[in-house]
């Protein structure tokens, strides 16, 4: 009887259920790493007079923050913001106001509609994201103008374009986050 069982029993989505347990350490560093990292990735791209990198750090904080609701606590946009603004070229203060503010915006959207598809996620971190590089713009000194915004277009379809993709991309670094690999003692 006991031979019949499933190779498959002791196991889940996550890997082996015997003996095995999350990493603490990888549950808590995946999430805050990646977004600094993202926050550096675009200073090694390339250097232009015209953004084309879209703010992949800003994206990975609002992936994360969309994927797993209530991982990152709503003061993470402060720590998260400052470490944004020491490499990003951009006014001293600017990303953790904005990125501060984003936290609390999505927090507010949560409670109001906690039911929300792919889509729903999709033009929430659009719109985020395109209010984000605007008000970036100006802080950094740009003028209101069509000449801003024919320079912004094409990082805000470029950043529209790259927001699934990050989307899925933070879907498997939440997946590594919460392998099992631990003995349990």
């Amino acid at each position: 009887m006991i031979g019949e069982l499933s190779s498959r029993a002791r196991r889940d989505r996550y890997g082996s259920k015997i003996n095995r347990t999350h990493s603490p350490i990888r549950a808590y560093v995946v999430p805050w790493a990646s977004i600094m990292i993202g926050s550096l990735l675009p200073v090694f791209f390339l250097a232009s007079a015209v953004p084309l990198v879209p703010p992949l750090g800003f994206l990975m904080l609002v992936s994360w923050r969309l994927v797993r609701p209530g991982l990152l606590p709503v003061w993470a946009g402060f720590p998260l913001g400052l470490f944004d603004d020491m490499f990003s070229g951009q006014p001293f203060g600017s990303a953790i106001m904005l990125w501060s503010a984003t936290m609390i915006a999505i927090e507010i959207l949560e409670t109001r509609f906690p039911w929300r598809g792919f889509f729903q996620d999709w033009a929430v971190s659009g719109l985020l994201a395109c209010g984000y590089l605007v008000v970036a713009a100006l802080f950094s000194g740009g003028q209101i103008g069509a000449m801003m915004l024919a320079v912004l277009v094409p990082q805000a379809v470029f950043t529209l374009a790259l927001i699934p993709v990050l989307a899925r991309f933070v879907a498997g670094l939440d997946r590594f986050r919460l392998a099992r690999v631990r003995g349990v003692d």
